[in-house]
């Protein structure tokens, strides 16, 4: 099996690259963080037109028709450049409107005029194709028409208005909105059943492709600063302390992006062994987000812990994305509850 991205497929991270570094830059985090939207809605429409939202779609339904792979490397690109919006509950939300017919909707995806929110229930709840209650946490809702909600069993597309008295919260990665509402009885717009399309494992995947990124672009960071910070006469790459901490981060990021590629396979393959495999990616790039931001933050020296460097930014959307659709410890528990593949 070959895990490595074949030409056109690095040429479509190169694609996507360079519009998220020209178009959504990191400085922008600080120059919207008091925008009740984390993302230029202009912007994200030419997103949205280049096809950042619809890459899996099939082409029937006004997608690219690319293969989870593709998918799973565009998000490892968008977590690499702290990419803002909400690219996961899009690109999930618009595989539910077209699983359930809704046209319009996946139009107004497909050309940025609709942007699909996260409400994820907390424990006091539940989710189903008859209606949700309890209370939720928002992310990036604000300016989004519809919210994706996600289950054990299924999936599901509800209208932003049936979350009233929504309450903003402040969000440990400042390239994300936070929210919470408590709902008591709320209608579901459109469902999708797991055994239709596992729209929870695959919100697993991709937000582990997203962490591998991170990863990624905090050992580069680290790596870039260890060669080119000079003191007393020589590069502080040079002491053994940081240039083992340079490998093991080097290490930690290619170990996290080589699961989460077999994962992806798995999925597609429908192996009988791809829950296992997601969650054993989504564990890995979690810990290797983490630990290589932190570690990134270490190397930069005293300017990494300033409000201006951007090496806090990577550890704060690590830990954000670490808790998406599924606690870190949840994760944990279930993957040791399934055991390894016989």
């Amino acid at each position: 099996m070959d895990l490595l991205p074949s030409d056109e497929q690095l040429e479509l991270i190169s694609t996507a690259s360079a519009f998220i570094e020209s178009r959504m830059p990191i400085e922008d985090i600080r120059r919207r963080i008091d925008e009740p939207i984390s993302v230029d809605v202009g912007i994200w429409r030419e997103g949205a037109e280049l096809g950042l939202t619809t890459l899996g779609l099939s082409e029937e339904h006004g997608g690219s028709g690319r293969g989870l792979d593709d998918e799973v490397l565009l998000f490892a690109s968008l977590g690499q450049h702290l990419a803002t919006g909400p690219f996961l509950a899009t690109t999930l939300g618009a595989r539910i409107a077209a699983h359930c017919g809704d046209t319009e909707l996946v139009a107004k995806i497909a050309d940025g005029r609709a942007l699909i929110g996260l409400a994820e229930l907390r424990d006091d709840g539940a989710v189903g194709p008859d209606g949700f209650k309890g209370t939720f946490d928002l992310i990036d809702a604000a300016g989004a028409g519809h919210l994706l909600v996600i289950a054990e069993d299924g999936a599901a597309l509800v209208e932003a208005t049936e979350f009233t008295g929504v309450e903003t919260l402040e969000s440990i990665d400042p390239g994300t909105r936070l929210a919470t509402a408590t709902v008591t009885s709320g209608r579901i717009l459109h469902w999708v059943s797991a055994g239709m399309d596992p729209i929870r494992t695959r919100a697993l995947l991709l937000s582990a492709a997203g962490l591998a990124g991170v990863a990624q672009a905090a050992a580069d960071m680290a790596t870039e600063h260890a060669k080119t910070r000079v003191q007393f006469g020589r590069p502080i790459g040079v002491h053994q302390a940081v240039k083992h901490a340079c490998t093991d981060m080097a290490v930690r990021a290619d170990a996290a992006r080589s699961q989460v590629y077999f994962a992806a396979a798995a999925l597609q393959a429908g192996r009988r062994d791809f829950d296992f495999q997601v969650l054993a990616a989504r564990i890995s790039s979690s810990r290797a987000a983490i630990d290589n931001g932190a570690a990134n933050i270490q190397i930069q020296g005293g300017m990494g812990y300033t409000y201006e460097h951007n090496a806090h930014l990577f550890l704060k959307r690590a830990h954000f994305l670490s808790h998406l659709v599924e606690e870190p410890t949840a994760a944990l528990a279930e993957f040791l509850e399934q055991g390894a593949p016989q």
